[in-house]
């Protein structure tokens, strides 16, 4: 193993009255790409923040080879003091050269001459990293880095982070920025750290043969309680099998929506159907929006049934906002008609979280000081309700002020998911969030019995949790795809193909009826299968993840941690081929009716 260009020995630091975390060892190689995992509250911004040198430890000792350079990318960027954004890109204690700066600026697409004070969330993210890949680092120490930007600006950032050759370490909620870049994986739990040659890919099957692990010594030492609290807050085998049903309900339903969507764009319901009326919640009716001499929106022609899942996708001013307003009848098309059924009764949650008072007590913002909860009709104790949404139920009288971002937004979705709606409409709800409660998140509304309407630039969570995808190009059409952001991304990029190599992207028409209606001998053999052999693999990377977690054996038996860790990838591939298989599998069993 290379020699560390940074590490931490014995690192600790109090926060309040206590230790924060204590005894940490950290090492970053050259070239190592990091996940830093935690939970909110659990210190990962101050972790970063010590890495960087910006604050000193209670305890510890910091290691740098000489003349490497660290930079940090902040979550929330201070841009007090500065006229523009160049200003703030050019400013600091290693302030970069402007012409770079400018060229990474051109490439992310942001005038850097816009004045700071007014900039979007967006303009300020991309000066900020700007600013950051500018100064040419050997250490990149990243805070939420996709926060407020858009899928063509994420796209770009993935491709920089890949061609980079210096290291980096990555605090994230976007699973797929994760999951493509990351290679090691750093887990902040409890007030102590470890350490795993595997990106994020493998964290799951990670946690859960460590939680696995604990429960059994916790049963030998008869410490058990001291663990309920936790696997209460987390259960990770029991969540992953809950959605596994929601996934096979999720692909369901996709393939209910693909029959009844046309050609490319379009959905053409039977509108003569007295079934799919009474179920259509929100009628589109070729609609058009334009702003000055720009169309937003261009004859777009959609019915939103009840229980949908739509999400809207789309570059930085592409409409998304629009859209959103014209079909919840917050703003009027300028052609055309948009009906809301009379009974739509909805909740908007737009991460707004400084509607909530920060001189309120928790208590104060979910039950007006009392102690229990009206919860869509039901009457639950607020404690109870507390631990549903990943809190302490301690944290019952603590003070909005006290809780960090992410908490107060796990606040904000605690009290808006309590009152009686049928629609359900979010605005970027991811940022600011931890993995954890987007799990949660997930998970509230793939049981939420309304409609969902549901902005967001988080690829891995709208494959999971949307039926139909709306994606805008920003020439004013709006694609209808069956499935999640995959599935968009899948159907733009056909076109792209086509024409690389010379061949016509004029609409073809529909193929004929299929003869077949059944699975030939391997589809059916594959489709009952597959779900069996899923299991196994998962079994046998849950076995090699136990041995792996022996933080020995890479030095005891460097042989034996290799070969496994090779297997652990092969496993983790052939999973994926599996999963993919037996999915569209079902999908066709579906079509076929």
């Amino acid at each position: 193993m290379a020699a560390p260009i940074l590490s931490y020995e014995s690192l600790g630091l109090v926060q309040g009255s206590g230790w924060l975390f204590r005894g940490l060892d950290i090492y970053i190689g050259a070239r190592d790409r990091l996940a830093l995992i935690g939970r909110n509250g659990a210190g990962k911004t101050t972790l970063l923040k010590l890495l960087a040198g910006r604050i000193e430890p209670d305890e510890g000792k910091r290691t740098i080879v000489p003349g490497t350079h660290v930079v940090l990318l902040e979550q929330e960027p201070d841009f007090s003091g500065y006229a523009t954004l160049m200003d703030y890109a050019v400013g600091g204690t290693n302030p970069p050269e402007s012409h770079e700066v400018a060229a990474i600026a051109d490439q992310l697409g942001i005038d850097m001459n816009r004045e700071a004070a007014s900039a979007s969330g967006g303009e300020r993210r991309r000066a900020a990293i700007a600013r950051a890949l500018a100064q040419n680092p050997d250490v990149l120490l990243l805070d939420e880095p996709t926060n407020h930007l858009d899928l063509a600006a994420i796209d770009w950032l993935e491709g920089w982070l890949a061609r980079f050759t210096g290291a980096f370490v990555a605090i994230s909620h976007d699973r797929t920025f994760l999951t493509r870049l990351t290679r090691q994986t750093l887990w902040l739990d409890r007030g102590s750290i470890r350490r795993k040659e595997i990106g994020f890919g493998g964290f799951d099957a990670w946690t859960e043969a460590v939680y696995a692990e604990e429960a059994r010594a916790a049963e030998k030492l008869d410490a058990k309680l001291k663990l309920e609290a936790h696997w209460l807050q987390r259960g990770v085998t029991a969540r992953r099998r809950r959605n596994q049903g929601r996934l096979e309900k999720l692909v369901e339903m996709r393939a209910q929506r693909a029959a009844m969507i046309g050609g490319p764009g379009v959905a053409k319901l039977g509108l003569a159907n007295d079934d799919v009326r009474s179920k259509s919640v929100i009628v589109a009716d070729h609609i058009s929006k334009r702003f000055g001499d720009r169309t937003i929106i261009r004859d777009f022609d959609f019915r939103i049934q009840r229980g949908d899942r739509i999400g809207i996708v789309g570059a930085n001013g592409a409409g998304k906002s629009t859209l959103l307003k014209l079909l919840t009848g917050e703003i009027e098309p300028d052609e055309g008609k948009v009906t809301l059924a009379p009974t739509l009764d909805g909740i908007v949650i737009d991460q707004q979280r400084s509607l909530l008072s920060p001189e309120k007590r928790v208590r104060d913002i979910l039950a007006d000081g009392g102690d229990w909860v009206e919860v869509r009709g039901v009457k639950k104790h607020i404690q109870g309700y507390l631990k549903d949404f990943l809190f302490d139920p301690g944290v019952v009288e603590a003070n909005v002020s006290a809780l960090s971002g992410g908490e107060r937004s796990r606040l904000l979705l605690a009290r808006e998911f309590a009152r009686e709606s049928n629609l359900l409409v979010l605005d970027e709800p991811t940022n600011d969030l931890d993995l954890e409660t987007l799990d949660l998140l997930q998970e509230v509304i793939a049981d939420y019995d309304g409609t969902v309407l549901l902005v967001s630039h988080d690829r891995d969570f709208l494959d999971r949790t949307v039926t139909v995808t709306l994606g805008l190009d920003g020439s004013g059409k709006v694609d209808v795809v069956a499935g999640g952001y995959a599935d968009w991304e899948a159907k733009r990029s056909k076109p792209a193909a086509a024409r690389a190599k010379g061949e016509s992207t004029a609409a073809t028409p529909p193929p004929p009826p299929q003869q077949r209606r059944k699975l030939s001998y391997k589809d059916q053999r594959d489709y009952d299968l597959l779900p069996g052999r899923i299991e196994a693999i998962d079994a046998e990377m849950a076995g090699i993840e136990t041995e792996l977690s022996d933080g020995s054996l890479f030095t005891r038996d460097h042989t034996r941690f290799t070969a496994l860790t090779e297997k652990l990838e092969t496993l983790r591939q052939e999973k994926a081929a599996a999963e993919d298989r037996w999915l569209a599998l079902a999908e066709e069993v579906e079509a076929l009716g």
